[in-house]
């Protein structure tokens, strides 16, 4: 780190260099805070968790009771021990929760004034974060398991909606309905995402096994399907055009949009050139994911090399994207971790469990403070040290005196 410093100085290497070794460092050295935690509010698992775009200061959680809340993750108290504070959500008092679980909560990408909330009510609702109350409702006639808002868009305002049936919805917001339906899949839409590089573009996941990619500007149906074999495979047609061998619950863009990765019931996780539509043929081994609804899996970018954080049963797998290497495992929940979030401005990563816990996972870069309490703990239990501060006392005590 010191001859990247030196370098940098001299101008001699890029000052991505850096950056990119310092988060690569971090990334690679996560572990759970003993410092740091997040109020606990909610009565059931989470489910679901978002940062907002604008300042990547409130972090947006839902719940499997239907409760919402918001958490401020600016630490002003100046101590190094802190909790992250609860500001406002949604709960058993609020008149306008959702009844059900909620699968799915997203910010406003441009205003933190504004969010959206999904689950097993067959609701979508667009709230009033000052108010908490619902500025907009959308009902469905089935199970709503994932949606998402365009991180980028600028020439629409479409909210792509994945349901228990095999259709996905595109709302639009400034209209206020359901502007039209994409038709391509056989069984229910569990994950939906739209593409961090292309704003008309759209990736979803489905029971049926498959990954479309959709340009939502033709009415040709889907541009490409996902096919994890390439088209080698010599066997039937059905094999071949299939993403994975189970449901496909987990989708995630790479911050530049050029991979897609995928997460199915068949244990596997995929990485596909969104391009070409080719499956990049990285093992990353097997992954335990038997759930049933939407997985919220993180990425990391800007560091060399970027790494995948997949909920693994109760821990939390960490794999190099592009070489699909083992990392590290996390451990600390004490059930099943629903979703993962990482924070690229301070490199926390955020899990929310069914055990009701959100935990935050920081670098762990220095053991400083530790000793510093340690330290302060034994020079508290010591008399000879208590005697020193009473002697240094008496003496400044006499100075002034004199």
């Amino acid at each position: 780190m010191l001859r990247l410093f030196t370098d940098r100085e001299y101008g001699i290497n890029n000052p991505l260099i850096l950056s990119r070794a310092e988060t690569t460092r971090r990334i690679f050295s996560l572990e759970l805070s003993k410092h740091r935690d997040v109020d606990r509010v909610h009565d059931g698992g989470i489910n679901t968790m978002d940062i907002d775009l604008i300042e990547s200061r409130y972090l947006l959680s839902g719940g499997s009771t239907g409760g919402i809340s918001v958490h401020d993750l600016e630490n002003f108290s100046g101590n190094v021990k802190h909790s992250y504070k609860y500001v406002c959500g949604v709960d058993r008092s609020n008149r306008y929760m959702h009844k059900h679980s909620i699968q799915t909560v997203q910010w406003y990408p441009l205003d933190t004034g504004i969010f959206t909330s999904s689950g097993t009510d067959k609701l979508l609702k667009v709230w009033d974060t000052n108010r908490l109350v619902p500025a907009d409702t959308f009902e469905f006639s089935t199970i709503v398991y994932s949606h998402h808002m365009s991180p980028i868009a600028t020439k629409h305002n479409l909210l792509a909606v994945g349901c228990q049936g095999s259709t996905v919805k595109l709302v639009d917001l400034k209209a206020g309905s359901a502007t039209h339906m994409l038709k391509g899949h056989r069984s229910c839409v569990m994950s939906v995402k739209w593409s961090s590089r292309d704003e008309f573009i759209l990736a979803t996941g489905s029971a049926d096994n498959r990954v479309l990619l959709w340009d939502v500007r033709t009415a040709k149906g889907h541009l490409m399907s996902l096919d994890q074999h390439n088209g080698e495979a010599a066997s039937s047609v059905a094999s071949s055009t299939t993403a994975h061998g189970g449901r496909v619950n987990g989708l995630s863009f790479t911050h530049d949009g050029l991979f897609l990765v995928t997460f199915g019931t068949d244990n596997r996780l995929r990485l596909w050139n969104t391009y070409t539509g080719k499956n990049c043929m990285v093992n990353y081994g097997s992954i335990e994911n038997d759930s049933k609804k939407h997985i919220q899996i993180g990425l990391s970018h800007d560091g060399c090399p970027d790494v995948i954080f997949v909920p693994s049963d109760g821990n939390i797998d960490i794999l190099d994207l592009h070489k699909g290497n083992y990392i590290n495992t996390l451990r600390g929940h004490y059930n099943v971790v629903n979703c993962c979030l990482f924070n690229t401005n301070s490199h926390e990563l955020f899990s929310g469990g069914s055990d009701r816990n959100i935990l935050v996972w920081v670098p762990n870069t220095d053991s400083a403070y530790d000793d510093h309490l340690k330290d302060d703990s034994k020079n508290k239990q010591d008399p000879s040290f208590v005697k020193r501060i009473a002697a240094t006392a008496d003496s400044w005590s006499s100075d002034e005196d004199e």
